[in-house]
């Protein structure tokens, strides 16, 4: 039996649709940290928290509980690289062992299908596996290109660390656990005002009124700028890397305005640091929705064109 760390690993719907270098970077950053992704055949739409779960609460809880039943059944923690999953999978899996009625009210259901909610495991995000199960000091040990002289902007994102008196994964007005995963690439932290604030896209907004939503997207870019910019901007969250990526297209088009930054989740700059090329895990899928006529200057971060 190995003793290898090990996770169900939760791809949601983003990742795989829309950002699947993500995936190949996630799997080969935990191999090269020696932890073990196990697929999660038959898993579903989380689904997404702030649509259904504001809706019908029985039955957000119920498919989100159905996914948990899968991670129950091989009795492993489930990771996600996705802050929307990571909340729905998790304020699921809390409630449930919190709350008897709702337990029931889902556990009715699951049976209809031959399942039952036991709230046996955890859910964990993959920035707490990388810092809790890889640590530090092993992700440092890893880092054969280190990005010294990348001006790296953090956008953290709503839904990994709110509520932070529920979740405890770290404090969400001064976060630290994401930074430094981040710093051990040994890319500079450049921070700036409006880091902490929404993307623009979360809660459904993006749907209802994409203007409102750019116009988040707007603030943060030029709170950046204030700050004196950066060469990257660096999320955990594929919904928010789309909304700060496919956003620079969409706010040219409906506000004339044209900013220039590339945008990785922190799997991609962990395998870039790691010494994986950005064609090995498909970086380049990113510059469809930049429309960029060629590559961002791999050569300035260190890395082979």
């Amino acid at each position: 039996m190995s003793d290898r760390p090990a996770f169900y690993h939760f791809l949601g719907c983003i990742i795989p649709h829309r950002y699947p270098s993500i995936e190949k970077a996630t799997r080969l950053v935990f191999e090269d940290l020696d932890m073990e992704l196990l697929d999660m055949v038959g898993a579903s739409c989380c689904p997404a928290p702030g649509v259904f779960g504001s809706f019908e609460r029985v039955t957000w809880a119920t498919i989100a509980a159905r996914n948990l039943t899968i991670a129950e059944q091989g009795g492993h923690p489930i990771t996600t690289g996705c802050n929307g999953c990571f909340a729905s999978l998790w304020d699921a899996n809390h409630e449930l062992k919190h709350d008897p009625e709702l337990r029931a009210a889902v556990n009715e259901n699951l049976a209809e299908i031959g399942r039952e909610f036991k709230g046996v495991i955890e859910v964990t995000h993959y920035v707490d596996a990388l810092y809790n199960y890889a640590g530090l000091d092993k992700i440092r040990s890893r880092v054969v290109r280190p990005l010294e002289g990348v001006r790296m902007a953090l956008h953290p994102g709503c839904h990994w660390m709110r509520p932070k008196l529920v979740k405890r994964k770290d404090d969400s007005e001064h976060p630290h656990i994401f930074r430094e995963v981040c710093e051990t690439t040994g890319a500079t932290y450049v921070p700036y005002k409006d880091e902490l604030m929404c993307c623009g896209a979360g809660g459904a907004v993006r749907t209802a009124d994409v203007k409102v939503a750019l116009d988040f997207t707007r603030q943060k870019f030029d709170s950046l700028i204030a700050a004196g910019g950066a060469d990257l901007i660096v999320t955990p969250c594929p919904f928010c890397e789309l909304q700060l990526d496919l956003g620079q297209v969409e706010i040219k088009k409906h506000f004339g305005l044209d900013y220039h930054f590339d945008v990785l989740h922190v799997s991609e700059l962990l395998a870039l640091a790691f010494g994986h090329e950005p064609d090995e895990f498909g970086l380049a899928t990113h510059l469809q929705y930049l429309q960029r006529k060629s590559e961002p200057d791999w050569k300035r971060l260190g890395i082979r064109a």
